[in-house]
């Protein structure tokens, strides 16, 4: 079942299009990446979507429900923006209790203390949340969005500013409240936080949505075998770079002594026997797998 839509969305501001156009779908139980540079429109679709920004025109639908104009369906979600607006002068406790009385939570003790202990910060429930860390205030942000048990969360760069070890725990609770049914909006520059927790992803460049897809689809689509030679010195490298161009073949790259290309594999001795005979002595030959991060750059510089 489809829980969001966003359909033919368009965005502008001061005559000057942020939002071109933009359709997709989010389906229920999903984790969906929206990723996309600096300036692309992420944001200005969050808020669109949440119903803090009024379209130029097209719409986005939650629930079936304009976010903008129905109270009921806004119970139903949960936000984490990058600001967590977490207040300091109270304790994680009080912090989550005020929340729960917003939204008229029964049972809150038992509550607050059932969610403490699931993002890991029980023991440190009576302390102020002036003195937590960048990931314990994220952890404690993701507790009061989902307070009130939504059925979607939107989560506006969860793991920015975080160290490695606050980023493992912030996406170990994204995966967790993932099995546990939640649907999940993510905003997110870490390729690697979406490469492995999200179902799908759509990529914006310039108010232009590029792709929206599975990973797994878009490594398919977009991966050309790569082969890697590990020559012995730049020296050789650059040699063999020479004679690879003079081959014809494409998308060649050098990184030290290291050349990357695209070759058919059955060509491939062949290939070999030439670089040899050219004096090139070759320490490994290996295929290498395009990242999610090769996709995402090779798709964003298609729109530069």
């Amino acid at each position: 079942m489809k829980v969001i839509e966003v359909k033919n969305l368009v965005k502008e501001f001061n005559g000057r299009k942020v939002l071109d156009g933009i359709s997709f779908e989010v389906e229920e139980g999903e984790v969906f990446g929206y990723l996309g540079p600096n300036g692309a429109g992420k944001t200005t679709t969050l808020r669109i979507i949440l119903g803090l920004l009024n379209p130029t025109s097209g719409k986005a639908i939650v629930m079936g429900k304009n976010l903008a104009e129905d109270d009921e369906a806004r119970k139903k979600v949960g936000v984490v923006l990058e600001n967590d607006g977490l207040y300091e002068d109270l304790s994680a406790f009080d912090n989550l209790e005020y929340y729960a009385q917003l939204y008229d939570v029964s049972n809150r003790k038992e509550k607050i203390e059932d969610l403490l202990r699931f993002v890991g910060l029980y023991e440190r429930r009576r302390e102020k949340v002036g003195v937590f860390s960048k990931g314990m205030r994220r952890k404690l942000a993701i507790a009061r969005a989902i307070i009130h048990d939504p059925e979607i969360l939107f989560l506006d760069e969860p793991s920015a500013g975080l160290d490695p070890e606050a980023q493992r725990m912030v996406r170990n609770l994204i995966v967790e409240l993932s099995r546990k049914g939640r649907t999940i909006f993510l905003n997110s520059h870490d390729l690697d936080e979406v490469q492995r927790i999200c179902d799908r992803i759509a990529i914006l460049q310039r108010g232009r949505l590029m792709v929206c897809d599975a990973v797994e689809n878009l490594r398919k689509k977009f991966s050309k075998p790569v082969t890697a030679i590990s020559t012995t010195d730049e020296k050789s490298a650059k040699r063999a770079l020479e004679i690879l161009n003079s081959l014809g073949i494409s998308d060649c790259n050098i990184n030290g002594k290291i050349i990357t290309f695209v070759f058919r594999e059955d060509k491939q001795s062949h290939l070999l026997r030439i670089l040899t005979e050219s004096g090139i002595e070759i320490e490994e030959i290996r295929k290498v797998t395009k990242t999610l991060e090769d996709i995402y750059l090779e798709i964003i510089r298609r729109r530069k």
